[in-house]
């Protein structure tokens, strides 16, 4: 099968960042496994993160965790879906990932394919929306009938833009969120928040001059740089989430408030094989609705071509650049 893989760490623009490969098709699926013919990808920070810093050892390892593809094969223990269906995952990191032409992944973290959406759409929204809903819903506990404000850091990101439509369409919450440009203030307002704070000036004077309280905050980008304003705003007894990794945090600052912290990390469920593993499958079928009715919308802002080296190494300079809006997304094989 084809596939794109690295064998060694180089920066995004090394010639041999990437490298398309001809490997050995995957093993008869066994178990809870799907084997998906893979017809679309995209790009994330943690494909970027394990390039640069993860050496394979000269050994090929193919990155992608997110994918839609067509089901061609079922494990014995498999029952959600049929060969033929069409569906959309993220996979998980302690396994190949989706930037392969055939892909095996268990059926619990997999999602049926919206239809209202192009294939490669659809490849925009599995890992940041498990992440988005994940974070909100199972981290920091926010209810379906939740009032109040929730702030999200980050909201022009792949993860930021997921959480303000869920915040905005599932809950009763007031969204606010932060961007530091004109188009990704644009963006975050198009995603349905109702107020867009810049984290390029101070964060507190902002938020205060609200007048919201805010009970719930999840930082997608700059934790670390953003702390301490953090630790102000969070209303006494409020809950914290974030998804980047901090080596350092002063997390005594939020004892005064007896308010909590909360790491989300979308691949625990599948690594670990939680009881609960199950509800990423759940999750992104209501996701797939909720897209069919028009309440939640992709998150594609670049198309980069085919899947192969060159276009997804495109794909990890704009995620490395810092300013990418919303999802860069690889379709079809040559």
């Amino acid at each position: 099968m084809k596939a794109v893989a690295y064998t060694h760490c180089h920066p995004a623009t090394h010639e041999d960042a990437l490298l398309d490969l001809i490997l050995a098709d995957p093993a008869a699926p066994r178990g809870h496994d799907l084997l998906v013919e893979v017809r679309a990808v995209s790009v994330n920070p943690v494909d970027a993160k394990l390039r640069a810093g993860a050496d394979p050892a000269g050994e090929p390892r193919i990155l992608g965790f997110d994918a839609v593809g067509v089901v061609r094969a079922r494990g014995d223990k498999a029952q959600l879906f049929q060969e033929g269906d069409e569906v959309y995952y993220a996979g998980a990191v302690n396994r190949p990932g989706s930037n392969a032409q055939l892909h095996l992944v268990d059926e619990r973290i997999v999602g049926r394919k919206p239809k209202s959406l192009s294939i490669a759409e659809a490849a925009a929204l599995p890992l940041t929306t498990i992440t988005a809903y994940e974070a909100l819903f199972d981290r920091l506990k926010i209810a379906r009938d939740a009032t109040g404000a929730v702030l999200i850091i980050g909201g022009a990101g792949g993860v930021g833009s997921m959480a303000v439509q869920l915040a905005r369409q599932l809950t009763g919450l007031t969204v606010v969120t932060t961007a530091s440009r004109p188009e990704t203030r644009d963006w975050c307002h198009r995603m349905g928040a109702h107020e867009v704070l810049d984290h390029s000036q101070d964060l507190v004077v902002q938020a205060r001059a609200l007048g919201h309280a805010f009970p719930w905050i999840f930082s997608t980008t700059q934790t670390a740089k953003h702390w301490r304003a953090l630790c102000e705003i969070i209303a006494p007894q409020g809950a914290l989430c974030a998804i980047d990794d901090l080596s350092t945090i002063e997390i005594g600052r939020l004892k005064s408030k007896a308010a909590s912290f909360h790491w989300e990390g979308m691949f625990a469920r599948a690594i670990y094989q939680t009881p609960d593993m199950a509800k990423q499958h759940l999750l992104l079928n209501e996701v797939a609705t909720l897209i069919e009715q028009g309440k939640l919308r992709h998150t594609m802002t670049r198309h980069l071509g085919r899947i192969n080296a060159a276009n997804l190494a495109t794909g990890h300079q704009l995620v490395e650049s810092g300013t990418m809006i919303g999802k860069a997304v690889a379709e079809g094989w040559e």
